[in-house]
């Protein structure tokens, strides 16, 4: 259980209450949590953030009408910069894209700056938006994390509860090494609704060799743990960066889509470009 999870500040979300669905343009549906909620609890403000990053969403159920009445469909891309107030609530999220249904937009411009528009305001800072044709994205490959899978140990696991023990001297030499360290274990469940979240991480690295079987059981070992996604990968730059003292560090989760949503963070100290294709759960 999260030091948060009864804050009050959670208190309004309509995540995990019965809710009405609305087919008309409503911006009120979006609500934000604030970023601090994670941050304090890990000695992190806003001038002081050891990461730069986003949070990359990919939006797979979302239309509307024309100005004559023919529905749209698109694919969306979604970015909201780490350094926002908020981030963005996804049931929320879901509620309000189901409020374009039956709403008539003149241009796709003019849906684009509308999502825009109220993501910036929900979430208090900068998010950048980008629509997809579906003719766009067709015959595009199913992609995979670029690094060495480390699921594959022959290991005994008993504990599925969140610790950061198997970080402490999880590193061994004094030789630096540069490597790109992949599972796809990650699993963590939703702070509200405690539903299974599932997710791929690729972890980019440079100094001092990081044991295998030790970072394993540390992802392992949130599999009982509720937070949301970004907030996870967050806790995990932050554990690696505190234990492990790499000069580098870049963390990058891509999670399976709920909801037509799918939410994929990223969080680096270094100069790293994200591969935004989805991977094979997704």
């Amino acid at each position: 259980m999260s030091s948060y999870e009864n804050h009050q500040a959670l208190d309004g979300l309509t995540l995990g209450k019965s809710t009405d669905y609305r087919d008309n343009y409503d911006a009120s549906l979006l609500q934000g949590v604030p970023r601090s909620l994670n941050r304090d609890p890990l000695g992190l403000t806003a001038d002081n953030l050891p990461f730069h990053g986003a949070d990359i969403w990919t939006l797979y159920e979302l239309s509307w009408l024309n100005s004559r009445g023919l529905p749209q469909v698109a694919v969306g891309h979604v970015e909201l910069d780490y350094t926002s107030v908020n981030l963005i609530e996804s049931k929320s999220f879901k509620l309000y894209l189901n409020s374009f249904n039956q709403t008539r937009f003149d241009t796709w411009e003019t849906v684009r700056q509308t999502l825009e528009r109220d993501l910036r305001a929900c979430a208090q800072g900068n998010v950048s938006v980008r629509l997809h044709r579906l003719d766009e994205l067709e015959g595009q490959p199913v992609a995979h994390f670029h690094g060495t899978c480390i699921d594959d140990q022959d290991i005994s696991i008993d504990n599925y509860q969140f610790t950061t023990d198997y970080l402490q001297h999880a590193v061994s030499g004094e030789k630096q090494v540069e490597e790109t360290l992949v599972s796809h274990l990650l699993k963590s469940n939703c702070l509200i609704t405690h539903q299974p979240d599932w997710g791929s991480i690729q972890i980019q690295y440079r100094g001092r060799k990081i044991d295998r079987e030790k970072l394993l059981r540390y992802l392992v070992s949130f599999r009982h743990h509720n937070e949301f996604h970004e907030q996870c990968v967050e806790r995990i730059f932050n554990d690696i960066l505190r234990f492990c003292q790499p000069e580098t560090l870049s963390v990058y989760a891509r999670y399976t889509r709920r909801g037509g949503l799918d939410i994929n963070p990223w969080r680096s100290n270094a100069d790293f470009v994200p591969a935004t294709g989805r991977l094979a759960r997704q």
